[in-house]
């Protein structure tokens, strides 16, 4: 039953692909490159096939000269997504220029509150966040600060590709981003979306970010993440959200946590 089910999902993709080989975020909408890289990861089994080659085929055309990929083929701006074409990259074995300069854009690219003259005027200038700014994440978009979601999909990227780069400011740069998602850990042992607290409260942990959190800090040697795990397992259990439980499945997985397979379809 459990296979019946992965392959009826597997097949939803395949009759949901657009002409132009990628994905949209609702069927027969415009393709962006987040679904299209999703898709192309859940199929990779299928890399092989005409309608596989026509996805991969596709993201690669949304590279900008800078090494960076745009969110899809209008758009034309730098992007977070970039992480995602990188690990698929990673996924595929295809070390090419194209892959390099997307690591060179990513390692080029910070949170604005980590830049030499946030850290500056932050030496005269509490910072009511209580954010530590020598950590560096990732933003969504450059010119803006670090978010737990973009930060941990390209922690994912650059330790795929490490053995693929010898780079000190990559291992640099993961360190540092390992420190900022667990400095930005909430009290309850879960991640919300950048902080931990607003305004001396508390805030909770969501079941979406949490486990990219994990997935970010997998390998990571300073972190005891005994209480977060146990944190994502009750989320798992809580959320009503198919988003949540497909990534807590996905990174509970990865630290080994057994689980039932889930075919609830809501």
């Amino acid at each position: 039953m459990v296979g019946a089910y992965r392959e009826s999902r597997l097949d939803a993709l395949r009759r949901t692909q657009n002409a132009d080989g990628g994905w949209g975020y609702v069927e027969g909408k415009k393709s962006w490159l987040e679904p299209t890289a999703y898709a192309l990861l859940a199929l990779h089994a299928q890399a092989g096939e005409p309608q596989w080659r026509k996805g991969w085929d596709l993201l690669r055309t949304w590279q900008r000269p800078d090494g960076a990929w745009q969110p899809n083929g209008t758009v034309n701006e730098p992007h977070w997504s970039t992480a995602l074409a990188v690990t698929l990259h990673c996924v595929r074995n295809e070390f090419d220029s194209r892959f390099r300069k997307g690591v060179e854009w990513l390692l080029a690219n910070r949170g604005e509150e980590s830049t030499t003259f946030a850290r500056f005027v932050g030496a005269f200038a509490p910072n009511h966040l209580g954010h530590d700014r020598k950590f560096a994440g990732w933003p969504w978009l450059p010119g803006t600060t670090s978010w737990i979601e973009p930060t941990a999909h390209t922690l994912v990227a650059l330790k795929k590709a490490a053995p693929q780069v010898r780079s000190e400011e990559l291992r640099r740069r993961i360190v540092l981003a390992e420190g900022m998602i667990l400095r930005r850990r909430c009290a309850d042992g879960g991640w919300n979306y950048g902080s931990k607290a607003a305004l001396g409260v508390d805030l909770p942990s969501y079941p979406e970010t949490t486990a990219l959190a994990l997935l970010g800090l997998q390998a990571c040697a300073e972190a005891d993440l005994t209480q977060d795990l146990a944190r994502a397992r009750r989320l798992l259990d809580e959320t009503k959200s198919r988003m949540g439980r497909a990534w807590l499945s996905v990174s509970l997985r990865n630290f080994g946590v057994p689980l039932a397979e889930d075919t609830r379809a809501a």
